[in-house]
C-alpha cells in the first residue's frame, strides 16, 4: 500500500457540490435531508429525517471502481451501500446488495433547486417504492 502525502479529493466529488444545503422532502413521503462537506472534502455527509426515520450517509469517491459510492447508517442499525450517478439533469442512486436491489431515478429542475423522482426497490420478494420531490430551502 502506497500512502500519498497531502492527498487531494478526486475531482469527481465536485458533482456532489449541487447537493450541499437543506432540502425539504414531499410527495408520498415527508421530511428533510441536509448535505454538508466533511472537513478535508473527501466525503459529503447527508443527514436524513424522512417520516421520522433518521440516518446518516457518507458519500465519497471509490478509486478502485471509479464511482461515487456511499455508506448509509440508519437508526435500526442497518448499513446500506449505494452508488451515485449525477449529471446536469439526472440524479441516480442505485443499491445492489444481498436481499435488496433498486434505484432512485430523479431529474433536476432547470435551476437545480428541485429533484423530482421515484425510489423503486425489491427487498426479498417484496416490491416497494415511492415518489418524492426534494426542494432546496432558500436560506437567504
Amino acid at each position: 500500500m502506497i500512502i500519498k502525502k497531502n492527498p487531494k479529493p478526486n475531482p469527481e466529488l465536485h458533482k456532489l457540490d449541487r447537493l450541499v444545503g437543506i432540502w425539504n422532502v414531499s410527495g408520498e413521503v415527508r421530511g428533510q435531508v441536509s448535505y454538508s462537506w466533511m472537513e478535508g472534502g473527501f466525503f459529503l455527509v447527508q443527514y436524513v429525517d424522512i417520516e421520522g426515520e433518521k440516518g446518516l450517509e457518507f458519500i465519497g469517491y471509490d478509486e478502485d471502481s471509479g464511482m461515487l459510492k456511499s455508506h448509509y447508517f440508519d437508526g435500526d442499525g442497518k448499513v446500506l451501500e449505494y452508488q451515485y450517478d449525477i449529471t446536469d439533469t439526472d440524479h441516480i442512486i442505485t443499491i445492489d446488495m444481498p436481499g435488496i436491489k433498486g434505484c432512485f431515478c430523479g431529474k433536476y429542475s432547470n435551476n437545480g433547486n428541485t429533484i423530482t423522482g421515484c425510489w423503486h426497490w425489491k427487498q426479498g420478494e417484496e416490491e416497494m417504492g415511492y415518489r418524492a420531490v426534494f426542494s432546496r430551502l432558500n436560506l437567504s
